[in-house]
């Protein structure tokens, strides 16, 4: 059953993903590139690692987006991409992004705001690239939250 609703979530987050870029105009089919999977130099000494999220209310990776200060298994995929959980509730991980995100000057679309049992999206706009921050999380069911935040045009 577990199964099920992560793979629910899962589509659920690529298809409001699907409707955040479509609504935004954009039709990039790039695919991201992927980190050296052996743990080893990947030519990104601003790469985050787990120990960049120690400490603080929050701290940042390479794409400059703010973290809460349990965030583990960190990863950047690609420019602008940030991966990681977090043992925050979905409400709690919103909070968090609304409360840092606005304490920055950037806007919340609301209009692009959802949210599900399991999962939560989120637009944000004033990034100084000029485009958008999408911010979303998927309720692992063992306690943690995945959060993945990127930059996509607007």
């Amino acid at each position: 059953m577990k199964i099920n609703r992560l793979f629910l979530a899962l589509v659920v987050l690529v298809l409001a993903s699907l409707a955040c870029q479509a609504i935004a105009g954009g039709s990039s089919t790039e695919a991201p590139s992927v980190p050296a999977g052996d743990g080893g130099d990947t030519g990104d000494a601003d790469a985050p690692t787990p120990e960049d999220s120690g400490g603080g209310d929050s701290s940042t990776g390479s794409a400059d987006f703010p973290m809460p200060s349990d965030a583990s298994n960190v990863m950047e995929v690609g420019a602008g991409v940030l991966n990681f959980q977090t043992k925050s509730t979905l409400d709690e991980s919103m909070a968090f992004y609304r409360d840092e995100f606005g304490g920055m000057g950037y806007t919340e679309r609301d209009i692009l705001t959802v949210t599900a049992e399991t999962t939560f999206s989120m637009v944000f706009d004033g990034h100084e690239s000029g485009k958008a921050i999408v911010v979303q999380g998927v309720d692992l069911g063992d306690g943690t939250t995945n959060i993945s935040i990127r930059l996509e045009d607007v």
